[in-house]
């Protein structure tokens, strides 16, 4: 084998391989000499095929496997002996005149591979790396306004014989239409709204001020601009309504039967759950803050050049997501106030980050032996299993078999783990605030984001 590096410009390389067509020949003797002892031809006794009939029947065939085993096995080899880590597949070019003579045995192997290679940088001290956590401590107060709040919703309601007023529970049967004509998930026959909740359209829940049992309404609305269904979104809609009851609220007493009657055992381990969920969702704003504090220093920090390649499978993805976002919602450029081009910038810019952070993040991992394991990625199959009810089998299947959707898997965990690593390392100072101001915090990330 013989190697030549035809070039060599910044991160960019370009090989040229090189293998005598005697090498390929020895290789395909050794291929056939084998398949001798083990064929079975009509005609032939076991082992006794004679070498020029079995390359006249399979030659082509096993020169082509042995062709597709001899590029990947050299340019495996070529990337070691010059210890280089690529970032992507090479690329190998090989022409289809020379592969047609090198399957007919009359040329030699000569091809070449292309790659970028991955970035060489200095892993930053974390020791270095100060990062401020948002605390919030949780009040009693905080939790009794929760159950209070889990008590209204489970307040019982009681027949009412009269007209529907604001706080009402109003049962009902209704068939929406648009142009007349019912649209899809516009439709239930026992719906149910406590009137004055605002979590229907708006002013579908003053139309049924006064409504009694019986009572047959069009109810006439419009969808909001911004409605999650785009199809639906801005247009105006009528609610063919029947109303079959109008209940009113009664008080949910907060006391150890009102937890029994939940599935708890007493009102303390209400009490007990409802902190440990506040805990938790602030617990995760926190962490969404600190993660995203302690990536911006390592971004400010690394600045190297980027593997095009890998650069531009990430644009892609990225910028995928944008025109799928954009048809769903139904938005131009110029409803964003800016240009395609502009806005290819700007996301290449994200790409860029995400790329360069994503190499640092994989550096430190590797360095430090980080890994994910294999009960923590069962855990994680398991869990994307879970959202498919009904096709949990193959589900399950599709990730068994396809080693880029269980990498999408591990990527996340490992992140986490990464990060993890560093904030254990780093100066992390506490800081207590309100959640009104970690909401605030991780708002603001988010509208700069």
């Amino acid at each position: 084998m013989q190697v030549t590096e035809t070039l060599a410009e910044g991160l960019k390389r370009e090989l040229k391989i090189e293998i005598p067509a005697g090498d390929l020949a020895t290789k395909l003797d050794a291929y056939m000499d084998d398949m001798k002892s083990k064929a079975q031809i009509k005609g032939f006794r076991p082992g006794k095929v004679p070498l020029s009939h079995l390359k006249k029947m399979y030659g082509r065939q096993a020169m082509a496997e042995i062709l597709s085993n001899t590029i990947q096995e050299t340019s495996q080899k070529a990337l070691e002996d010059r210890s280089e880590r690529p970032a992507l597949t090479p690329s190998i070019d090989l022409p289809d005149e020379q592969a047609e003579a090198i399957l007919a045995g009359t040329s030699d192997l000569s091809f070449a591979m292309s790659y970028d290679v991955l970035p060489e940088f200095d892993i930053v001290d974390f020791k270095g790396i100060e990062i401020e956590r948002p605390v919030v401590e949780i009040a009693d107060a905080e939790i009794d306004d929760q159950i209070a709040e889990i008590a209204n919703n489970n307040a019982p309601f009681s027949d009412k014989d009269g007209a529907a007023e604001s706080g009402d529970r109003v049962t009902m049967s209704y068939l929406g239409k648009i142009d007349g004509e019912p649209f899809e998930g516009g439709a239930d026959e026992n719906g149910q709204l406590v009137l004055g909740s605002n979590s229907f359209i708006p002013g579908f829940e003053d139309q049924l001020i006064g409504a009694k049992v019986g009572d047959k309404k069009v109810v006439e609305v419009s969808f909001p601009e911004d409605y999650q269904a785009a199809h639906l979104a801005g247009k105006a809609a009528t609610f063919d309504v029947e109303v079959k009851e109008v209940g009113t609220p009664g008080e949910a007493k907060i006391d150890d039967e009102f937890a029994t009657n939940l599935g708890l055992e007493s009102l303390d381990k209400l009490k007990e759950i409802v902190r440990g969920q506040i805990e938790s969702q602030f617990g995760t704003m926190t962490r969404q803050r600190v993660k995203r504090q302690l990536l911006d220093k390592l971004d400010d920090h690394y600045s190297f050049d980027l593997p095009e390649g890998l650069l531009n499978s990430e644009f892609d993805v990225v910028w995928k997501q944008v025109e799928e976002d954009m048809k769903r919602n139904e938005k131009t450029f110029e409803d964003e106030d800016t240009t395609e081009e502009a806005a290819k910038a700007d996301y290449r810019k994200i790409a860029e980050r995400r790329v360069r952070l994503g190499l640092v993040l994989s550096e430190i991992g590797e360095k430090n032996e980080i890994q994910v394991s294999d009960e923590e990625m069962q855990r994680a199959l398991y869990e994307r299993v879970r959202q498919f009810p009904g096709q949990e089998q193959q589900v399950f299947e599709f990730y068994k078999n396809n080693q880029q959707a269980l990498a999408s898997l591990r990527a996340p965990i490992y992140e986490e783990k990464v990060v993890d690593y560093m904030l254990e390392l780093a100066k992390v100072t506490d800081k207590t605030v309100t959640k009104e101001e970690l909401e605030k915090l991780v708002a603001e990330e988010e509208e700069d984001a």
